[in-house]
């Protein structure tokens, strides 16, 4: 599995909706629209059934806006097969003056036309030694409660639960999970 992160704009900058290679906003739109189970759970798109180029581009972008947020994108034999939005810090909502002292997974989504056992597994732990490399002792993340199956393969990874909140987008009731690394 390799990781790499998703181009910058020609200035360097934060891809824009129209800063993505055509390609490349293919893959990341076909990756996208094979989890409709997933976005329907989560509403993030208006049809989870029919995900759109610019609605994938533009869910980048505003991922891509948040200070330390990165999107990284996972290739096994030069196929994207995965993507996974990681947060250097994300604001406690209960403590707005404080943050978590870990970085976040924001979003970790693999293939659903290539899915073979331990993939979504691989992709985690190559996020997991990023981090660990970086010299993190933990990493977090939230798994809406309208998902068990997230919620089972999270903790099967070894995360625990931590904490019970509403996301601080939508104030949607979610499990905050922790590994220590």
């Amino acid at each position: 599995m390799i990781l790499e992160p998703l181009p910058a704009a020609t200035n360097g900058t934060a891809p824009t909706p129209g800063d993505l290679p055509g390609p490349l906003l293919t893959e990341l739109t076909a990756l996208y629209a094979s989890h409709h189970e997933f976005f329907t759970l989560s509403g993030d798109f208006p049809d989870a059934h029919d995900i759109r180029a610019e609605q994938v581009a533009t869910a980048l972008a505003d991922e891509l806006a948040q200070p330390g947020a990165e999107v990284l994108l996972g290739r096994s034999e030069g196929r994207l097969v995965g993507v996974v939005v990681t947060l250097a810090r994300h604001p406690d909502p209960a403590e707005p003056d404080l943050a978590d002292p870990d970085p976040w997974i924001g979003l970790l989504l693999v293939d659903a036309q290539v899915h073979r056992p331990g993939l979504g597994k691989e992709l985690a732990a190559a996020i997991e030694q990023r981090f660990r490399a970086a010299g993190h002792a933990g990493v977090r993340l939230a798994v809406r409660d309208n998902n068990p199956k997230g919620l089972a393969f999270w903790t099967a990874l070894g995360y625990e639960l931590v904490d019970h909140r509403e996301d601080t987008q939508l104030g949607r009731p979610c499990a905050v999970l922790r590994k220590p690394l």
